[in-house]
């Protein structure tokens, strides 16, 4: 449940449209709306400032239509998701399928005023896992900056775009391979970078494995580091650290 909608069940027993008994019944189930094998989280965004997201994979169509209709925060994202999920959705919420991103945003894009995200990645194979990164900033009402195919490979390419990075407030890293990346960046630039491991590489990286446990090791302080293909943690993360911000 939405702030707006406690909001609205407060104003309407205030003007005496509905009574205590009958506001006691719209509210008793906002805690999580039961919905049989999935329980769907209506104050997410109240307790935490972050909106619901449904993780697609190991569910039914059925099963993520029924969420998408249950829930009333927007934006709701559905992420991991195949174009045959978005078609899905599409039939009863307004949504956007960003394919790339496997990403299903739902409900309109917010704007804020409160910094710059920047989302950076090592390389081309990369940019599926910056962009559900980007694409959740965003639509949490981030200004939002792309700085694709910049790696250590030739890292030249990074400091063209010096200027950007250094007016990001936050700035995620997306890195395979050997993963150095977030390091290098943090080692250059006054913000705070989150460190987002995919997991393009050959054998021995097994998997994005490689690239996390550098990150992990990064001699550079200043990185925070989330799993491995895990664009929109990395988002969450950065949108979370701007909400705090911006409180003080």
């Amino acid at each position: 449940m939405s702030e707006d909608s406690v909001r609205a069940i407060l104003q309407r027993l205030s003007s005496g449209d509905i009574d205590v008994e009958e506001a006691l019944q719209e509210l008793r189930y906002a805690p999580f709306a039961d919905l049989g094998d999935a329980k769907l989280d209506v104050q997410r965004e109240m307790r935490t400032g972050v909106p619901e997201a449904v993780y697609a994979p190991g569910k039914t169509t059925g099963d993520i239509v029924g969420l998408v209709e249950a829930a009333e925060a927007r934006p709701l994202f559905v992420t991991r998701a195949s174009r045959e999920i978005y078609e899905a959705v599409a039939g009863v919420a307004d949504a956007v399928y960003h394919e790339r991103a496997r990403l299903v945003v739902i409900g309109a894009v917010r704007q804020r005023d409160d910094g710059m995200v920047a989302v950076v990645s090592a390389g081309t194979s990369d940019v599926p896992v910056a962009e559900e990164a980007a694409v959740v900033a965003a639509s949490l009402g981030h200004r939002v900056e792309r700085v694709y195919d910049v790696g250590v490979a030739g890292i030249h390419r990074l400091l063209a775009y010096r200027d950007v990075l250094a007016d990001a407030q936050v700035v995620i890293v997306t890195a395979g391979m050997d993963g150095v990346l977030p390091a290098v960046v943090a080692s250059l630039f006054p913000a705070p970078v989150v460190g987002l491991p995919s997991s393009v590489g050959y054998g021995t990286g097994r998997d994005g494995y490689a690239a996390l446990l550098t990150m992990l090791n990064s001699c550079s302080p200043g990185v925070a580091v989330v799993n491995i293909d895990n664009g929109y943690g990395a988002a969450v993360f950065a949108h979370k650290m701007l909400l705090r911000l911006n409180q003080e």
